[in-house]
């Protein structure tokens, strides 16, 4: 008869089978095959989007060769081809970051929901408002007359194009938002002069695209610094922060209503429609009326019965952010689709017909390939550069994004009216620099905020108070004038990076520009 011992013992031989069946050896092997399958993965996953680039860049070429068949020069237009789609990709990638980094930083767009918008109206922009012709030779710097024959046209056209797409591969690598068109206008200007000579430069229209490195970041950052400080003194910094609301962001969204129909009419519709100045000035006006009655019962119902707080105030600026970047996305993909395909337009019609012309036709195929290139692009490698705009230079909530995005508008229309030359990538990324230097200001020197502050941290001690400091972003903390002193609301190591990056970009395009133009010219 068993003893109760028995299964115990039973229990304690099948344990011990089990611990012989182990075999360590086995299982390190196991180890490292699990370790390179890992490894494997991670490699085909970053070697997915180069991947992709490649692919579409040989249905570009493919695409193009197709189309224009056994002409004379015709695998010059196909190489053009190319390039044009390697500069679209780079476009994607670090130039549309401006239109979508603030609202994906705020939190009012998912990284997803910010590069499905962006891909489609940087495409619609593109295709619909893109324009039937384009300038070969971009901003004018560069007399077409002075350059001898088609040939030599093609080869700095060329230079120019594959010039300034490295540049642009080259900031997005390391981070920095650069001005596409900056890059294409050095491309151009170290062609030319590698071509004909430095006589061949407009040193007037340099001049004033110069300017518009400093012109443009210094307008887009105190306009937004101005917006935001109104935000601060009479919404956030007040008791009753809803009734505030109430009062003011009606008007504030009707300013953005108004301002974006103005830039699209100057810039994002320019090409297909031209009204005049006081058409626009109309329209503008009755837009902004027409959204302050139609948004200010909308606000009054979205508020009720929200807490007295930030958190709530930041609710009712996210859809208006999710407009700006659709908004913003299609003018940019009508404007600066020109920078991918208007040097291959130009090369298309110099190895067609053999002469060079100032403006030339755009078929529907060069911008097919730009509109899609600049969606790839942004896809593949468009997230580094929105999260360095929309997170990584300072800290976004939906009001600072909102500031961002209204003064990306107003100081293009601002510019546009004075004949002034700006940089959309400058003004954007100058106006996320105003915001993050006016809150380090006004966190330091706001008396204001240092006596709302000092009333509302004495409240959350008694436990009379729900509001949040809009600085520390739901957390209820004072700080002496030492600690303050030392918080740096900009990253300055990602500031000095995108200046430098902006300072030496015509020039670096420029000599890159001509150091191929020599190469081709003696290889060929």
């Amino acid at each position: 008869m068993p003893t109760s011992d028995q299964p115990d013992n039973a229990s304690s031989s099948g344990s011990s089978k089990k611990v012989h069946l182990s075999k360590p050896s086995l299982d390190k092997d196991l180890s490292k095959i699990v370790s390179m399958e890992e490894a494997t993965r991670s490699l085909s996953q970053h070697l997915m989007a180069p991947g992709l680039a490649v692919l579409f860049l040989a249905v570009a070429g493919g695409f193009a060769s197709v189309l224009i068949g056994a002409q004379p020069n015709a695998v010059f237009v196909v190489v053009a081809a190319i390039l044009g789609g390697y500069m679209a990709l780079n476009i994607g990638a670090n130039d549309v970051a401006n239109n979508v980094g603030p609202a994906v930083g705020s939190k009012a767009l998912t990284m997803t929901g910010a590069l499905i918008i962006a891909a489609v109206f940087e495409s619609a922009g593109a295709l619909i408002a893109g324009g039937d012709v384009v300038s070969t030779i971009s901003k004018g710097i560069i007399d077409p007359s002075l350059v001898s024959d088609s040939q030599t046209f093609i080869w700095a056209m060329m230079s120019a194009l594959l010039a300034s797409a490295l540049w642009v591969n080259l900031a997005t690598c390391i981070g920095a938002p650069v001005s596409t068109t900056h890059a294409v206008v050095g491309g151009v200007m170290g062609a030319g002069i590698a071509a004909v000579g430095f006589g061949a430069v407009n040193w007037g229209t340099m001049s004033a695209i110069a300017a518009s490195w400093v012109i443009s970041p210094l307008l887009g950052g105190v306009i937004a610094a101005l917006f935001l400080a109104f935000i601060k003194n009479n919404i956030i910094y007040r008791d009753d922060k809803i009734a505030a609301a109430r009062r003011w962001v009606p008007v504030l969204l009707a300013i953005m209503a108004s301002a974006f129909s103005c830039y699209l009419l100057m810039k994002g519709l320019k090409q297909i429609w031209k009204p005049g100045i006081g058409y626009i000035a109309l329209i503008s006006v009755a837009v902004f009326v027409l959204a302050y009655v139609i948004l200010k019962p909308m606000i009054r119902k979205q508020s009720e019965g929200m807490e007295n707080r930030n958190q709530s105030l930041r609710e009712l600026f996210h859809l208006p952010l999710i407009f700006s970047a659709a908004l913003l996305s299609f003018a940019h993909g009508a404007n600066d689709v020109a920078n991918a395909v208007g040097p291959l337009a130009a090369i298309l019609h110099a190895a067609q017909s053999g002469d060079i012309a100032a403006k030339v036709e755009l078929p529907i195929w060069v911008m097919i390939i730009g509109a899609f290139g600049i969606s790839l692009g942004l896809f593949l490698y468009g997230p580094k550069l929105i999260r360095m705009v929309g997170e990584k230079i300072t800290k976004m909530n939906p009001m600072r994004a909102y500031c961002v995005a209204l003064s990306a508008a107003i100081t293009v229309i601002l510019a546009s009216a004075l004949g002034l030359p700006v940089s959309s990538t400058h003004i954007a990324v100058g106006a996320v620099f105003g915001v993050g230097f006016f809150r380090e200001y006004y966190t330091s020197k706001s008396n204001r905020r240092r006596q709302y502050v000092k009333k509302h941290s004495r409240a959350v001690l008694d436990g009379t108070s729900e509001d949040t400091d809009d600085e520390d972003d739901g957390k209820e903390t004072v700080y002496d004038q030492e600690d303050v002193a030392r918080r740096k609301l900009v990253r300055r190591s990602h500031f000095t990076t995108i200046i430098a990056a902006w300072v030496i970009t015509v020039p670096a395009a420029a000599l890159l520009s001509a150091c191929i133009f020599f190469v081709i010219t003696m290889i060929w």
